[in-house]
């Protein structure tokens, strides 16, 4: 019976023309992003996995500059016990960038990325809440390049 209901749910879908999202190519036929940041190596894989744009090695040979404004990482206590420990913390990942050309176009003006997940803390776990808010900053650096991504395939070129 559940098989027939998936059957049934993929016919209905796939009929009204549902699809999912794909990564959409980049305007750009080359872009300079410098490689000394963790975030610019992912973003430059991901890139390179489309195929659409070349990644130049030199700012002076790409149609676009990537440049990377500022990177922080944050933690901040949202909540204290009775007895003041703490009980949950906010974690925030923020990302300042701008995407131009040397000759002063801006394809994308600066712009502020801040992705935030809550995690509780028990002072018994310490080691296992170390590793899952390693796990959290994980997610949330893969959110920002697919967010980076997204924002990169819908900037404009004109002229």
């Amino acid at each position: 019976m559940r098989t027939l209901l998936i059957v049934f749910v993929a016919a209905l879908v796939t009929a009204c023309g549902f699809q999912l999202r794909s990564a959409q190519p980049l305007p750009f036929t080359s872009l300079y992003i410098a490689e000394n940041w963790e975030l610019g190596a992912i973003l430059r894989r991901n890139i390179r996995a489309l195929g659409s744009t070349q990644l130049s090695d030199r700012p002076q040979e790409a149609q676009a500059v990537f440049t990377l404004i500022g990177e922080a990482k944050e933690k901040q206590v949202l909540s204290v016990s009775a007895t003041g420990r703490v009980r949950e913390f906010q974690l925030r990942h923020r990302l300042a960038f701008r995407v131009h050309d040397l000759k002063g176009r801006e394809f994308i003006p600066p712009t502020e990325i801040v992705l935030a997940r809550t995690i509780s803390f028990n002072d018994e776990y310490v080691l296992a809440k170390e590793r899952e808010e390693e796990l959290y900053y994980r997610d949330m650096q893969n959110d920002m390049v697919q967010q980076i991504m997204r924002r990169l395939a819908a900037a404009r070129i004109e002229g």
